[in-house]
This record gives structure tokens, C-alpha cells and sequence, in this order.
């Protein structure tokens, strides 16, 4: 009964056109919860054992708060969606995973150059565009050809994490680059439509209404993978993007090579890019729309961040 329950919510999450990496969480904490409480269905279940399972993992499994909501919005959507029974008049009290507040780490310009200049191949144009654009890893590797203007000099981000469309100036200095990247792509595309696959990925709804779509080349990634591979999904071979553990891997080995002893991932340039923009005066409500956040509490972030930097200008009294 749990498998077809699963597979049964495999297919809405599709038919709903969530990214994998959300099908495959929601379905991992789906399993989890049904297997912490001896495989019992779920319509049996409610408010009751939704809090031990979330207090278990705060408690037991010492979760952070990400990931404890995650498991909360899985079976969320598992009882809304699959079993049609609302949570909205419960109170779910769980005991909730201490959420510790970060000052994000943030690179100076000549450390966010040092790192490109030790980034090899296409992952330096990737790492331009995503600083220069202050883009998620996920919207940088999501990116189509379609996607890059030249006319306007403009970056497209559709139906990103916010649920909202925007665009980004585009980095006048890696125009020519990007121009040099699209004619590879276009290359590529050419000789796997001769090879009989030249098809990509789309949304579910996007590729029914267009069926054809999916083999046009302003639909190919802007960064895509050397090798065809398998649709996990449709079990197709496809040439899907560069992977994000293939990018966060070659960033890293830059980092090591420009020998910077901070705590660096992909995300530390969409820091360091609102940072930047705040601190040669970019109003915080237009940073807010160029990173796409829904709410001007979540950019306030680097205000706090300028104010920690100009500590600076105060001296330790070991120094008076």
C-alpha cells in the first residue's frame, strides 16, 4: 500500500511539474514518515504523529531548521495533495530545530577575481555569469539559449524559486563570450539531431502544449553536459545541463587554488553580489528584485553585512 501511495504522489508532483530534487525530497521524507511509524498509511495517521516524526527528527536526528521544513512541506503536501485531508486548522506543535541566525560569507571584489582567474574552462564562464548576474546555482544551470538577450542586454530567470519572472542586466564584459558559448551549443545541437536526439527537458505543461519545442535549439541549455544521458523521469536520453556537483567541484578547486581560507560555496557569489551592489549604493529594493526574493526582510540580510564590513573603520584598542 505504501509503494502505489508513493507512486501515486511520484505522479502528481509530475503532473504538477515540480523539480526533481523536490520529488525525490518529498518522496524520501514521505517514506520516512510512514516507515518511523511501522509502515501505518498515512489517512490513519495525523496532527498527533506528524509531531513525534518532526520532533524525532529535531531530537533524535538533530536536523537543521532547512531541513526539518523540508519533511514538514513533504507531508504537506502528501495529506493535501494525495489524501485530500487539510492541515490548515491544525496546529502542529512539533518541537522545532534551532534555526541559528548566519552572517552570510561575503568575498571582496579582488577575491571574487582571484577564483575566477583559477576557474578553468566553461565553469569560468558559468562563474562569471552567475556572480556578474547574482544568480542561484539552480537558475544558473536552468539558463536557455532563449534565455540570454543580446539586443537589451538582459538575463531572463523564469518561474525561478520566488515564483517570479525577472530580469537581470547581463555583464557587458562576458557578452562576447556568452556569443562564443551559444554558437557551441547551437553546434552540438546540430550533430545530435543528426544522431537522432537533439530533444531537452521541459516542463511538463510546456512540453504537452508544445510538443516540438523540446528539439528547437533556443530551448537547449546555455551550459550543457559533454554527454547524452538518461532521463531519470522519462528514461529518454537526453543532453541534460552540467551538473551542480560537477560546478560546486570546480569551483572549490579554484577556491584551493587561489588559496582563499574562507568557507566558499556557489551561493557565496549571489552574497557577495547583493554585498557588492549595496555598497557602491544600490537601493535595497532594487536589489531585491534583481535576486528575486518575495520579501525585503530576506535582502535586508546585507545591510547587516555592509554594517559588520565598516567595523573596519574601528580599531581594537591594541592598536591605539
Amino acid at each position: 500500500m505504501g509503494k502505489k501511495l508513493l507512486d501515486i504522489m511520484r505522479d502528481k508532483i509530475r503532473f504538477k511539474h515540480y523539480s526533481y530534487s523536490t520529488e525525490k525530497t518529498y518522496l524520501y521524507w514521505s517514506k520516512k514518515y510512514i516507515l518511523y511509524h511501522n509502515k501505518k498509511h498515512p489517512k490513519d495517521m495525523g496532527k498527533i504523529e506528524i509531531e513525534q516524526f518532526l520532533t524525532h527528527l529535531a531530537i533524535d536526528k538533530n536536523v537543521s531548521p532547512t531541513t526539518q521544513n523540508q519533511a514538514f512541506n513533504a507531508l504537506l503536501f502528501l495529506y493535501q495533495e494525495i489524501l485530500s485531508i487539510s492541515l490548515k486548522d491544525e496546529n502542529i506543535q512539533a518541537l522545532r530545530a534551532k534555526e541559528k541566525k548566519h552572517i552570510p560569507v561575503v568575498l571582496s571584489i579582488e577575491e571574487v577575481k582571484q577564483i575566477i582567474i583559477n576557474t578553468t574552462g566553461i565553469y569560468q564562464l558559468m562563474l562569471k555569469l552567475m556572480y556578474g548576474c547574482g544568480l542561484r546555482m539552480s537558475e544558473l544551470l536552468n539558463l536557455r539559449i532563449k534565455d540570454i538577450d543580446f539586443s537589451y542586454d538582459k538575463v531572463y530567470i523564469w518561474d525561478s524559486k520566488s515564483q517570479k519572472d525577472r530580469t537581470i542586466p547581463l555583464p557587458i564584459m562576458i557578452k562576447d563570450e556568452l556569443k562564443v558559448q551559444i554558437k557551441k551549443v547551437k553546434e552540438i545541437h546540430a550533430q545530435d539531431i543528426k544522431n537522432g536526439f537533439g530533444n531537452v527537458y521541459l516542463p511538463y505543461q510546456l512540453e504537452k502544449k508544445y510538443p516540438k519545442a523540446k528539439f528547437e535549439t533556443k530551448w537547449q541549455y546555455l551550459f550543457p553536459m559533454n554527454n547524452i544521458s538518461q532521463d531519470p523521469r522519462t528514461k529518454e536520453f537526453k543532453r541534460h545541463h552540467i551538473l551542480d556537483v560537477t560546478y560546486s567541484r570546480n569551483i572549490r578547486t579554484a577556491v584551493k587554488k587561489a588559496k582563499i581560507d574562507k568557507r566558499i560555496s556557489a551561493h557565496t557569489f549571489r552574497h557577495s553580489y547583493a554585498t557588492h551592489l549595496l555598497q557602491k549604493g544600490t537601493d535595497i529594493r532594487s536589489i531585491q528584485e534583481l535576486l528575486g526574493h518575495k520579501s525585503i526582510e530576506t535582502t535586508m540580510i546585507y545591510t547587516h553585512v555592509v554594517k559588520e564590513l565598516n567595523k573596519d573603520e574601528i580599531k581594537s584598542p591594541l592598536d591605539f
